[in-house]
């Protein structure tokens, strides 16, 4: 089956050797996005609520431009260093899914790239 790379410049560009999606069938593997803002390539000023929605926004993004939305996504990993920010993960999610959500996982890490406090990836099915 053919794999279609996306790319858009209105997420951060990768920082490694990975794309920011890959499309096969009707399935779309969204990379790993940290709170960057695309236009500097650092990371967002703010508390933890305003980087998880940076990371939303660059979701957002990069499921646009693979010709679907956030309610496309059937699975979202989220990574915290601290998984005492769980709750507000829940509060601001809800701003940015409707039901039926998406399954989920959160996991408590140790680092993140450029010393992110969250990174999301997410897989998306279209059709």
């Amino acid at each position: 089956m053919a794999r279609t790379v996306i790319n858009t410049g209105q997420a951060p560009q990768a920082i490694g050797t990975y794309s920011q999606a890959v499309r096969t069938g009707d399935t779309v593997y969204l990379s790993g996005q940290i709170p960057l803002v695309p236009e500097t390539m650092e990371l967002v000023d703010g508390d933890m609520e305003a980087q998880i929605r940076r990371v939303f926004d660059n979701l957002v993004a990069v499921a646009t431009a693979a010709g679907g939305s956030l309610a496309d996504i059937a699975k979202l990993n989220i990574f915290l260093i601290d998984l005492g920010h769980f709750a507000v993960v829940n509060q601001v999610m809800a701003d940015y899914f409707q039901e039926p959500y998406p399954a989920r996982a959160a996991v408590g890490v140790a680092a993140l790239p450029k010393g992110a406090q969250v990174e999301m990836d997410a897989v998306m099915v279209l059709g």
